[in-house]
């Protein structure tokens, strides 16, 4: 029983390598102090991914203070029909509903730059490719058979695997562009750093307050450091 527990064990790791890319992450260039990336990177997740993510610890009005805009402008760009100031950013779409249609409840984003990096989500939201095997119509090459599907397909275009043998299997070695979308692919490369830029920050609204303060903290300590110097050699002056 063991050694029948093994091999299948042993076939299932296999059938994983052969689904494994082999591309490396690509890198992105965050600023959350860039205000217009963050806004920007919003907008893409109100009109793209909110429909099934919500990002429950951040509301519209924390959103608003911290990236200087006003209350109507809020209203008019990011905020969804019926949606008051106060409120968090919320999906309407029940769980019993994205159960059925996705087999799994898509998941809160409000920590999902802390958790995956910003390398990984800005390679994620670039690598769909096509998949017709498939009952959603598309794949990705950093998360291999994830229930989400590519909503970015009309932006960025269709791509398809290229496969490369190794290790007496086959491997995605990179994704190639088949039918381009209404965007360049510098231009949809510069919108995914937008919204993966809006997810960092997200992540942790208070950054800009704890940055802000920490200049203030550090000049303290190094003031209070020379106060620090001058009293030790004001009390061992006449011991040396």
């Amino acid at each position: 029983m063991k050694a029948l527990l093994g091999l299948v064990i042993f076939a299932l790791s296999v059938c994983a390598q052969a689904a494994v890319s082999i591309k490396p992450l690509d890198k992105v260039d965050v600023d959350v102090f860039d205000f217009q990336s963050v806004q920007r990177g919003a907008g893409y997740f109100v009109n793209y991914c909110m429909g099934c993510h919500s990002i429950k610890h951040l509301r519209y009005s924390r959103l608003g203070q911290d990236l200087r805009l006003k209350e109507e402008d809020i209203q008019k760009g990011l905020m969804v029909a019926g949606a008051k100031i106060q409120d968090s950013l919320l999906t309407a779409m029940e769980k019993e509903d994205a159960e059925k249609w996705f087999g799994v409840p898509p998941p809160d984003l409000s920590l999902i730059a802390r958790s995956r990096g910003a390398d990984w989500l800005y390679s994620y939201l670039k690598g769909f490719y096509a998949d017709p095997s498939r009952a959603i119509g598309a794949n990705n090459i950093v998360y291999a058979d994830v229930a989400m599907p590519n909503v970015f397909w009309e932006l960025q275009g269709l791509q398809k695997p290229v496969f490369k043998k190794q290790d007496g299997g086959e491997v995605i070695e990179r994704l190639q562009l088949v039918e381009r979308g209404k965007l360049s692919p510098e231009e949809f490369d510069r919108a995914m750093t937008d919204l993966v830029t809006f997810l960092v920050y997200a992540a942790e609204p208070t950054q800009y307050q704890r940055l802000r303060v920490g200049k203030y903290v550090l000049f303290g300590l190094i003031v209070l450091a020379v106060l620090f110097y001058r009293l030790k050699k004001a009390y061992w002056q006449d011991i040396a």
